[in-house]
């Protein structure tokens, strides 16, 4: 088999092996976890509330795609914390593991919708902008990787894990969720 057709099998596999999980570790079927995923969006689209989306790196850079994508397309007021300016002061003058709570405590409020992406689910400062969510009383939705045991995935109203080893399918892997949400909110069909 050739390496390409490895890597996508890979995709494809945990992909297909993605788990949701509502709070306390109840696991969902995918298409239940997907639909619930789905009103939390509409909740947004209903009362005005704001989407936010925080990750470091990769998933820094899918949290600005997927903050246009729903603000443009999707019909949700959507916003990533990644401004250069603001993640480097608060990092500089406060702390980097405080640099999405802080934003977070800032900005959020009840009924806001936060997803916190974190390939390894280890990241202390995507672990800490979600703790931030859940005292504003934020839903929150996690979507993380590599070990099943990673500390991010027992945090949110909804976790999305997928059982991957490697950066790149578990970022792969986000990104497919990602727009499968956004598509499926906005009632596109897969073609």
């Amino acid at each position: 088999m050739s390496y390409f057709s490895k890597y996508e099998k890979a995709i494809s596999t945990c992909l297909g092996k993605s788990v949701f999980t509502a709070s306390q570790s109840r696991e969902l079927e995918r298409e239940l976890g997907l639909e619930n995923w789905v009103k939390l969006g509409s909740i947004l689209t209903d009362s005005k509330r704001t989407l936010y989306f925080i990750g470091n790196g990769a998933s820094a850079t899918m949290s600005s795609h997927m903050a246009l994508d729903f603000t443009k397309n999707g019909g949700i007021n959507a916003l990533a914390f990644n401004d250069s300016a603001f993640l480097t002061a608060i990092s500089n003058d406060i702390s980097y593991d405080s640099v999405f709570s802080f934003c977070i405590e800032k900005f959020g409020k009840p009924g806001d919708l936060l997803v916190a992406i974190s390939s390894s689910g280890n990241s202390q400062n995507i672990i800490n902008g979600v703790e931030a969510a859940t005292a504003k009383e934020m839903n929150t939705v996690t979507l993380s990787g590599m070990k099943p045991d990673n500390p991010l995935r027992q945090l949110g109203d909804l976790n999305v894990y997928v059982p991957a080893e490697t950066y790149g399918i578990v970022e792969c892997c986000h990104q497919i969720l990602l727009h499968c949400w956004l598509d499926r909110h906005m009632d596109i069909e897969p073609k």
